[in-house]
């Protein structure tokens, strides 16, 4: 049975002055609900099929193949940003979540699947490639 469900993206102390958005997808670009010097936030939907075999993630905001599917948060000139030497893209997957997840969400009007990312890699620019050690969790809206 296929389900919109409610996400929620925090990037924790971004780059200063360097443009941040979540994919939409192959070339669309999702502003952010808020942005500060400390946190950018974002809010969107993807649609859940929750079968026997599992959960597969559907829509534009979830990116790759079935099994495998993230989100990608966009940065730079990726972001649509002209004055900027960054291009990157950083891929949250998706794979973690659970269906006990998705089933509270479900019971929980109000209720949504959130994550919080760093802004800024090891590199010092803006986090890119697969971002490790995000935890999805169940919020209250």
């Amino acid at each position: 049975m296929k389900h919109e469900i409610p996400f929620r993206i925090n990037v924790s102390r971004p780059l200063p002055a360097v443009a941040m958005r979540v994919q939409r997808g192959r070339g669309e670009l999702l502003e952010p609900i808020e942005a500060t010097a400390s946190a950018i936030s974002f809010e969107f939907s993807i649609t859940v099929d929750v079968g026997d075999a599992g959960l597969n993630f559907l829509g534009k905001y979830a990116q790759g193949p079935k099994g495998q599917r993230f989100v990608y948060v966009n940065s730079g000139t990726y972001a649509g940003q002209i004055d900027t030497c960054w291009s990157r893209r950083a891929k949250l997957s998706l794979m973690s979540i659970t269906t006990e997840q998705i089933e509270e969400v479900l019971e929980r009007p109000g209720s949504r699947i959130e994550t919080t990312m760093p802004g800024v890699g090891r590199d010092g620019g803006p986090t890119c490639a697969s971002v490790k050690g995000i935890t999805w969790r169940v919020a209250k809206g």
